[in-house]
């Protein structure tokens, strides 16, 4: 098993949510809602990105991402806001859509940023912002943030960072998180490369965990409250009947969705008309516009 002893500060971090570069909200609002998902209100960043999350009963939450102001986006990322220009070279190299960062939750942003400086992974300057928030009934508040950027130059597809909450809004989410298509919680992040164990400790570093434990077709380590599977090009075809880029990179590809009910699931995408297929006991659903990421459904 890869170790990770010099940089590993117990206990693994969890997954706190996943940004998905979108070319509109309003089409990703009308993709999201028709695979059962309740959608918040659009927020906007003070930095020129906008976005409309999906929040799940486990405190994680998926971040529909798009540009409300290219020109605000540019300028922040030339002042050294590494969110809009990783943002802004994800979208250049890859189009408007896809799964460009994982994000995990932290109390410690700064501690975070320390750890990723001494292990060679630092992706830039800590970010500190607000924004407002609103709930499903029309309350506001505003939320504060502190970012810690890890990254691997050898991966500029693929970037990680850490979400310490500063303020936290008074808000009540309960109705965002009754989701008709049953999901509760993410299960795990399927990532990928033609040698995906040459990223193992990039991952392991933004996971804040020791070692990987190998088993069967992947790479796999623990987040606090999901795994994380590392896959070659075989291996993703085999699962999800999915090719990888030609590049050598390490990319973001699926998100696994724990469901209450699977049988449940796939009545409403198929009422809905959405196209998937069976494999492996849960239900996969293809990226289309709007969904950047493959959504894997799994009971939970």
């Amino acid at each position: 098993m890869a170790a990770m002893s010099e940089f590993s500060f117990p206990p693994p971090r969890r997954i706190d949510h996943c940004v998905l570069p979108v070319a509109d909200l309003g089409i990703a609002r009308r993709r999201l809602t028709s695979l059962g998902f309740v959608v918040a209100p659009d927020g906007a960043h003070p930095f020129g990105t906008v976005n409309c999350c999906i929040y799940l009963a486990d405190g994680t939450f998926l971040e529909p991402l798009a540009q409300a102001d290219d020109r605000g986006e540019r300028e922040a990322a030339r002042q050294g806001n590494m969110f809009t220009a990783r943002d802004l070279a994800y979208r250049y190299r890859n189009g408007e859509e896809g799964f460009s960062a994982l994000v995990f939750g932290t109390e410690d942003a700064a501690a975070d940023h320390s750890a990723f400086v001494e292990a060679g992974f630092s992706g830039g300057n800590i970010l500190d912002f607000s924004r407002g928030f609103t709930d499903a009934s029309g309350k506001t508040d505003k939320a504060s943030f502190r970012l810690a950027f890890a990254a691997d130059w050898r991966s500029p597809d693929c970037f990680f960072f850490t979400c310490q909450r500063v303020r936290v809004p008074v808000v009540d989410r309960s109705a965002l998180q009754m989701h008709g298509n049953g999901a509760t919680r993410i299960k795990g992040i399927v990532l990928a490369a033609p040698y995906g164990g040459d990223f193992a400790d990039f991952v392991l570093t933004a996971a804040n965990v020791a070692s990987t434990g190998e088993g069967g077709d992947a790479t796999r380590i623990k987040a606090a409250n999901a795994t994380l599977e590392l896959l070659e090009g075989k291996a993703m075809k085999d699962r999800f009947g999915a090719s990888l880029p030609s590049d050598r990179g390490l990319r973001l590809h699926a998100i696994r969705f724990g469901v209450r009910e699977v049988e449940t699931t796939e009545t409403l995408l198929r009422g809905a008309g959405i196209a998937y297929e069976k494999r492996g006991g849960g239900l996969v659903v293809h990226p289309a516009p709007g969904q950047g990421a493959i959504f894997v459904f799994e009971a939970e």
